[in-house]
């Protein structure tokens, strides 16, 4: 007698436990910070989760060429390419970005904080959004995620120099469209 699991098609091919087992725990120790990676890296607010999973759907199959002690690295590498890919697909679509929806709180910050984290969160995508594609990710990396240039520098497997030199002319682009918001924001002072 042939049992029901044999005469299944296999979709997916088996994974040894340890390798799934080695997935989640990547999963379970990084998804906040590849979320917050392809978010602070210009994917729309609409398709952030997208690619998440997407950054995971890599991991899966590469899972085996993954060094182990690496794989934040090799998460915020693929994560960078995938932002890269939202970006560019947003561009072509070129649709009007969709606004995001507060959850539903229980016990949390009011509606104005909510509001006031909101505005402070798109300003800050907005400023970042201006930096050019080569920077973002050491600034995102130094400044939002307080990560060392050596860790930056290994996760992106570039030279020391190269990580110091983006981070300073990323710094400077920020800083000068801040200047230019708050020159719009107080004309006369």
């Amino acid at each position: 007698m042939v049992s029901e699991a044999n005469r299944l098609p296999a979709v997916l091919p088996a994974r040894p436990a340890a390798a799934e087992n080695r997935l989640a725990v990547m999963f379970h120790h990084h998804y906040a910070f590849v979320w917050r990676s392809v978010r602070r890296l210009g994917v729309m607010p609409g398709a952030v989760d997208d690619a998440v999973q997407e950054v995971f759907v890599v991991a899966s199959r590469k899972l085996d060429s993954i060094e182990h002690g690496k794989e934040k690295s090799f998460l915020f590498g693929t994560a960078v390419r995938v932002a890269s890919d939202s970006r560019r697909a947003y561009r072509r679509r070129r649709q009007e970005p969709v606004s995001e929806q507060p959850d539903l709180v229980d016990a949390g910050p009011s509606v104005d904080e909510l509001v006031a984290q909101k505005r402070a969160r798109e300003l800050l995508d907005e400023l970042i959004d201006h930096l050019p594609d080569d920077t973002r990710p050491v600034f995102v990396l130094f400044e939002l995620e307080g990560l060392t240039m050596a860790e930056i520098a290994s996760y992106l497997e570039l030279p020391p120099g190269t990580v110091a030199s983006r981070l300073r002319r990323a710094r400077e682009v920020f800083a000068a469209h801040v200047a230019r918001l708050e020159a719009r924001s107080n004309p006369h002072g």
